[in-house]
C-alpha cells in the first residue's frame, strides 16, 4: 500500500496552531516576517494587495504563501481590522539556537475590531465597542465593553429596539448566541462572531462577574434582576479574556443603562439629523464636526458620547450649563485648552497599562501629561460654577506617580522595549552597570593597561581584544619573566604570550553579555514598573474621564462664543419655544442664514401642539424641522444652542422621519421603509416627545397619501399628542387648523418672477399659496420644454378638476377624535348666531348674505 504523503515538522507545526484559530489569520512569525499559508495567504493576498507566492511542497501539494514585514505589521493589522477580520498572532518563543525542529511557537496575541487597545490600530476620536446581545423570550439583553477605557455596561430593553441601539452604539464587533446569527437586523453591516450558548448562561455568569469585581452579589451594581444583560456582560468579559491573553482587571465596575436615563432616539433620527455622520455616511459636516473643537482625543470621544445621549436628568444637564457659563464668565476656556492640548490620551494609556501592552512612549506621555494637569486645574481655580470644582480636583493627581515615571523613563525613551534605551540612567545600579559597560569598555581596557604596567613594571604590556579570543593581556617574550601567577596563557605568538586574568575574565563575560543582559534587565525593571502603576489604574482612570469632561465643557463654552450660542431655559411645561433659532451645521455652510421661530406645546399661546408646515421643495422645510430637533438636542447635552432665546420643556423622545431612502436588500421600498418608521412613531411617542414628520404619503398614489397624511397628522395630535412638526405638499391638510386648534399653518416664503422661483426661507404664518413644483423643476434643469408640457397640463388638470379638496370628507370626520381636543368652531357659525333676521332690513339682509358667500368661498 502506497504510503501518503505527511506534511513536514513545520507545516504540521502550522496546521496545528491554525486548527485551533480557524475563522482568524494566522500571522506565523518566521525570522523578519509574518507569514501566511494556505488558504489564509490567498485571503490576505486578496485583501492587502500583497504578492501571493508558491514555495516548496509539503503533503505532495505546492504551499501557497504570503508575507508582510513584522516591523510593519501594525499597518496591516489596521487595515485587516477595519475590513472586519480578526488576527492571531503567532510568535517564536523557542531559542533557534538550541531548537531541534521547528522552533516553538505560539499565538501571543489576538487582535479582533471589538478589542484594540494599541494606538496605532484605532482611531483616536472614536471609541472601540465590543457588544454582546442575546435574547431570551421577550427580552433583549445587551452588555457593552470600551476595552480600551475599561467601561462595561449594561442593559436591558425590547427585541425591537436592538436597530435603534446598535446605531447608537456603532460596536466594532458584536457577539451574539448562534442561534441568533441569521437575524436579518444583523446581516451585511456589523461584524459579528458567534459563541455557544452555554457562554451567556445567567447563573455560570453570575458566579464568573462575582468573581471579577470581588463582590458577594451583584446588587451592588443594581443589576442583579438583568438575568439576561447579564449573560451577555459575562459572554465580553471572557472573550477579552481570551484576546488579551489575561483578565481585563481594569474593568472594576459594572453600570446600567435604563431607558429613563437619555433622551432616546431611534435609528432613522440619528441618521436624519446628521449627528455623528452626514445622510451618506461622511465624518463632515455633522454636529460632531461643528461642534470637536477638543483640545484632546479624550475630549473628542466623550463629546460624540454626549451628543448621542442627551440627558433627561434636569439637574444633570443644568451642572453641565452652569459650567459652560462659568467658563464663559472668567474666560477660562481658553487657558486650560492651552494646557490640554498637550496632554496625552491618558484614558487609554491607562487601559494599555492595566493590559502590560503599555509601550515606552506611553508612560513618557503620561508622565508629562501628569506635569501639566496642575496648571490645567489652576486656569480652573476661579471657575465655581457647576461641577468645575469637582473636576479640577481630580487633575492634581497624587505626585509619587509623576514622580515614579519621572525617575524610571527616560525623557526621550526608545519606540519598542526590544530596543532599549527606556529606562533612565540612575534608576537601577545593576542596568547602569551594564550600560557603562557596553559605553565605556575603551576607557576601562586603558585603566587595567595602566595598573598592570605599573604593578608588573612590563613597560610594552598591552590590553587589547579581538573577535576570536576575546579581551587578552598581550606581553612580549623578553619581558615573559615578569609575568605574575594570576596571568593564566590564552595564545603563544610567535614574537608574545596573550595571558587572561580573573578579572579581565569577569569583564570580558560582563562585556560580551551586557547588550543582552541590559535588554533583558531592561525589560524586567519595565514590567516591573507597568506592575507599580497598575496599583494606580483607577485614580488614572478618574484623571481621564475628568479631563475629558473638562475638554468637552471648555468646547461647548468656545462654540457658544465663537458662534453666538445662548443658554436655553427649562421649563416644567412640554413646550417649545425659540426665537430667532437656526441649524447649528446649514448656518456655517451658507452665506446670511435666515433665522426662524418655533413655538409648539399644548401650553402655549393657546396650545399650538402641531405646525403643519408647507411651502415649495428647496424652500427649508427640512432644515427648519431638522433646527428645532438639533436645538432640543443641544439644551438635553447640557450645551448652549444656537437661537437668541430657548425655552423647553423636558423631553423623552426625539422622533424624525425624513427624506425618503430604500432597504431593498431587507426587501423593503421606500414607502414600505417610510411606514415602518411612522409605525415606530405612532407606537411609540408619548406627549413629552418631539416628533417631525416629512412628506407623509408621499410614495403612493394620491388619494392613498392624502388619507394616510390625514390620519397620521390626527393620530399625532389625538393620540400621541406630541409637539410636531408636520411638512407637506397635501395642502389639504392645512385645513385641519379649521378643525382643531392646536393646530397652527405655517410656510416657507417664496417669491415667483417669469416663471423663476426665489425662496425666502422664512417661517410665516398661514398655509404656502402654491407649491412650486415647476419652477423648483426647472431650477433642477428640467428641459424646458418638458416643463412648458407640464405646466399646460397642469392648467387641463386644475380646469377639470370637479373639486380641488376632494378629500374634504377626511378632514372633518372627527368621529375618531378624542373628546379632549376641541375642534376650533367654524367663524360663521358666531356671525349667524348674532343676526336677528326680523330686525334687518332688505339691503342689510343682503350685505349679511354678500359676506357668508365671501367667507365660504375663502374656506374652499
Amino acid at each position: 500500500m502506497k504510503k501518503e504523503p505527511q506534511h513536514t515538522p513545520m507545516m504540521q507545526q502550522y496546521l496545528r496552531i491554525k486548527a485551533q484559530y480557524p475563522d482568524m489569520l494566522l500571522f506565523y512569525r518566521m525570522g523578519d516576517f509574518y507569514e501566511l499559508f494556505y488558504g489564509d495567504a490567498e485571503k490576505a493576498a486578496g485583501l492587502l494587495d500583497i504578492t501571493l507566492t508558491q514555495r516548496g511542497t509539503s503533503a505532495g501539494g505546492p504551499i501557497k504563501m504570503a508575507g508582510v514585514p513584522y516591523h510593519a505589521a501594525e499597518q496591516y493589522l489596521a487595515r485587516l481590522v477595519k475590513l472586519g477580520e480578526s488576527v492571531a498572532i503567532c510568535e517564536q518563543t523557542g531559542d533557534p539556537a538550541t531548537s531541534k525542529g521547528p522552533v516553538a511557537r505560539e499565538v501571543t496575541r489576538i487582535v479582533t475590531p471589538g478589542t484594540l487597545t494599541d494606538a496605532a490600530l484605532m482611531e483616536d476620536k472614536r471609541d472601540c465597542i465590543l457588544l454582546a446581545l442575546t435574547i431570551h423570550e421577550t427580552t433583549l439583553g445587551l452588555a457593552w465593553l470600551n476595552l480600551a477605557a475599561g467601561q462595561l455596561r449594561v442593559m436591558e430593553t425590547a427585541p425591537a429596539q436592538l436597530v435603534s441601539e446598535l446605531e447608537r452604539l456603532q460596536p466594532a464587533e458584536i457577539l451574539l448566541p448562534e442561534s441568533l446569527r441569521s437575524a436579518p437586523d444583523l446581516r451585511g453591516r456589523w461584524t459579528l462572531k458567534t459563541l455557544p450558548p452555554w457562554q451567556f448562561d445567567f447563573d455560570s455568569a453570575v458566579r464568573s462577574l462575582t468573581r471579577h469585581f470581588e463582590a458577594y452579589d451583584l446588587s451592588g451594581f443594581g443589576c442583579a434582576d438583568l438575568t439576561t444583560a447579564l449573560g451577555a456582560a459575562n459572554a465580553l468579559l471572557e472573550y477579552a479574556r481570551l484576546t488579551q491573553g489575561s483578565t481585563a482587571l481594569h474593568v472594576t465596575s459594572l453600570q446600567v443603562v435604563r431607558n429613563n436615563i437619555y433622551v432616546r432616539m431611534d435609528a432613522a433620527t440619528r441618521r436624519n439629523l446628521e449627528i455623528s455622520e452626514t445622510i451618506r455616511n461622511e465624518r463632515a459636516p455633522t454636529l460632531l464636526s461643528l461642534l470637536d473643537t477638543c483640545a484632546t482625543s479624550m475630549g473628542s470621544r466623550l463629546l460624540q458620547s454626549w451628543l448621542h445621549h442627551p440627558l433627561r436628568d434636569l439637574s444633570a444637564i443644568q451642572q453641565r450649563q452652569d459650567s459652560v457659563a462659568g467658563l464663559i464668565a472668567h474666560n477660562a476656556y481658553s487657558a486650560v485648552r492651552d494646557c490640554l492640548r498637550h496632554v496625552a490620551d491618558i484614558e487609554r494609556i491607562t487601559a494599555r497599562i492595566a493590559l502590560h501592552t503599555a509601550r515606552p512612549r506611553d508612560l513618557s506621555g503620561l508622565r508629562d501629561s501628569l506635569k501639566l494637569l496642575p496648571e490645567a486645574a489652576r486656569a480652573l481655580a476661579a471657575c465655581t460654577a457647576g461641577n468645575l470644582p469637582l473636576l479640577a480636583q481630580d487633575l492634581q493627581p497624587d505626585p509619587t506617580l509623576a514622580s515614579l515615571l519621572e525617575q524610571a523613563i527616560r525623557p526621550e525613551p526608545g519606540a519598542v522595549l526590544r530596543e532599549g534605551n527606556v529606562i533612565a540612567d540612575g534608576y537601577d545600579a545593576e542596568l547602569d552597570e551594564l550600560r557603562a559597560l557596553q559605553h565605556n569598555c575603551g576607557e576601562f581596557l586603558l585603566q587595567l593597561e595602566t595598573r598592570e604596567k605599573e604593578r608588573t613594571g612590563i613597560p610594552n604590556l598591552k590590553v587589547e581584544y579581538n573577535r576570536v579570543h576575546g579581551f587578552y593581556i598581550e606581553v612580549t617574550h623578553a619581558h615573559t619573566g615578569k609575568v605574575p601567577d594570576n596571568y593564566r596563557r590564552r595564545q603563544t605568538l610567535k614574537s608574545a604570550e596573550r595571558y587572561i586574568t580573573p578579572e579581565l575574565k569577569t569583564f570580558e563575560d560582563k562585556a560580551l553579555a551586557a547588550q543582552d543582559r541590559a535588554l533583558a534587565r531592561e525589560k524586567f525593571l519595565y514590567d516591573t514598573l507597568l506592575d507599580k502603576l497598575s496599583a494606580s489604574v483607577p485614580v488614572l482612570q478618574q484623571t481621564a474621564a475628568s479631563v475629558a469632561g473638562i475638554d468637552v465643557l471648555c468646547a461647548f463654552a468656545e462654540r457658544a462664543q465663537a458662534l453666538g450660542y445662548t443658554a436655553p431655559v427649562f421649563t416644567e411645561d412640554t413646550m417649545i419655544d425659540i426665537e430667532a433659532g437656526r441649524h447649528p451645521v446649514v448656518e456655517r455652510q451658507v452665506d446670511n442664514y435666515i433665522p426662524n421661530d418655533a413655538q409648539l406645546g399644548r401650553q402655549y399661546r393657546g396650545g399650538h401642539q402641531m405646525l403643519i408646515i408647507t411651502g415649495p421643495n428647496m424652500g427649508g422645510k427640512s432644515t427648519y424641522m431638522r433646527q428645532v430637533a438639533l436645538i432640543a438636542l443641544l439644551a438635553h447635552c447640557g450645551s448652549f444652542v444656537p437661537a437668541e432665546k430657548v425655552q423647553i420643556g423636558l423631553l423623552d423622545q426625539i422622533f424624525t422621519r425624513i427624506g425618503a431612502s430604500d432597504d431593498l436588500a431587507g426587501g423593503h421600498s421606500t414607502f414600505m421603509v417610510e411606514m415602518t418608521e411612522t409605525a415606530n412613531i405612532l407606537h411609540n411617542a408619548t406627549a413629552q416627545s418631539l416628533v417631525l414628520m416629512d412628506e407623509v404619503g408621499r410614495g403612493t398614489s394620491t388619494f392613498d397619501g392624502l388619507a394616510l397624511a390625514l390620519a397620521i397628522a390626527r393620530y399625532l395630535l389625538t393620540r400621541n399628542k406630541s409637539c410636531t412638526l408636520f411638512a407637506t405638499h397635501y395642502f389639504e391638510l392645512t385645513q385641519l387648523a379649521e378643525e382643531f386648534r392646536q393646530i397652527r399653518n405655517v410656510h416657507l416664503e417664496a417669491v415667483e418672477h417669469k416663471h423663476r422661483i426665489v425662496f425666502l426661507h422664512k417661517v410665516t404664518a398661514g398655509p404656502a399659496s402654491q407649491s412650486y413644483g415647476l419652477q423648483v423643476a426647472a431650477l433642477a434643469g428640467v428641459p424646458r420644454q418638458a416643463i412648458r408640457m407640464a405646466r399646460k397640463h397642469l392648467t387641463e388638470l386644475e380646469k377639470h378638476s370637479a373639486d380641488k379638496t376632494p378629500q374634504l370628507d377626511l378632514v372633518f370626520d372627527d368621529a375618531e377624535a378624542d373628546t379632549d381636543i376641541e375642534p376650533q368652531e367654524n367663524p360663521l357659525i358666531p356671525m349667524l348666531r348674532a343676526i336677528s333676521p326680523d330686525e334687518l332690513t332688505p339691503r342689510q339682509a343682503l350685505e349679511q348674505l354678500y359676506k357668508i358667500k365671501q367667507i365660504l368661498d375663502e374656506q374652499c
